[in-house]
């Protein structure tokens, strides 16, 4: 099952769980994005089922598990994809705007998984919870404090519940992805950042690029494969070095320095 699973990151997740064979039930809100997946699926023939609704609503998440026990009669594999935050100082939200972050953030993975656990230990086979967060989970994010909140949030309580569920060997785990550009992301202005360009990526970023939503979809197979069987309680970092490198920029001519070059500085002081 895969929460907001029919665009962006989530649907590069559902299509390479697909290609690796998984049968797979995906709810999303945006329903033109349903309407291409269902026909994607129909394409290549893959069972599926696939549904437009908001998985932040426990009654709608409740209703897609239904569907799977009835279809298929088991569950192996959860993928919580749904999330979303909007740029702001804390200052200037409002608790309406926090409810409403922790909602899209925190509180469906909390519904999702209460309702995945009981239907992985009734198969007894284990299973697979994959928790999609984000690289402002292990640092700091100016103007994203309530979303790096809930990210964080998140990946403790994945570890929390790894150790819970690890007897049933039911595994519980986390993906952080840095700049991975999708149309909801480039929609925030993303498209804009110096990241996006080559120049950009090749001081932010080691590896020299920003993510593709393809590394994502691999970690989620990989998670979700026997490959992964003895791992738990853990997060992937698809992020190109972003995360290990950590307030370190490798600037040219100057090498890696977690400070502006001086000539840099001098420069913005003349301007």
């Amino acid at each position: 099952m895969i929460t907001g699973g029919a665009g962006g990151l989530g649907l590069g997740a559902t299509m390479d769980l697909v290609a690796n064979g998984v049968r797979v039930a995906v709810i999303d809100r945006d329903e033109p994005a349903v309407e291409a997946l269902r026909a994607a699926l129909d394409d290549v023939e893959a069972d599926g089922i696939v549904e437009a609704g908001d998985a932040r609503d426990p009654d709608v998440l409740a209703a897609l598990f239904d569907a799977v026990d009835q279809r298929w009669g088991r569950l192996d594999t959860l993928v919580n994809v749904v999330g979303g935050t909007f740029r702001a100082p804390f200052a200037d939200t409002s608790p309406k705007a926090w409810s409403a972050l922790m909602r899209a953030n925190l509180d469906h993975v909390l519904h999702a998984s209460s309702l995945a656990i009981p239907r992985m230990r009734a198969g007894g086979r284990g299973g697979s919870i994959i928790n999609i967060t984000s690289i402002e989970a292990h640092r700091a994010a100016p103007n994203y404090a309530v979303y790096s909140a809930a990210k964080a949030a998140v990946t403790h309580f994945g570890r929390s519940l790894a150790v819970e569920l690890a007897p049933d060997r039911i595994r519980v785990n986390s993906i952080a992805p840095d700049i991975t550009p999708t149309p909801n992301m480039l929609a925030m202005g993303a498209g804009t950042s110096s990241f996006m360009t080559r120049a950009g990526a090749s001081i932010a970023i080691p590896m020299g690029r920003v993510g593709e939503i393809s590394d994502i979809g691999n970690s989620v197979v990989f998670l979700a494969s026997g490959l992964s069987s003895y791992i738990t309680g853990t997060t992937l970092h698809p992020d190109g070095g972003a995360y290990a490198s950590s307030g370190w920029f490798n600037w040219p001519e100057d090498g890696y320095m977690n400070q502006i070059p001086m000539h840099l500085l001098d420069h913005l002081e003349a301007d």
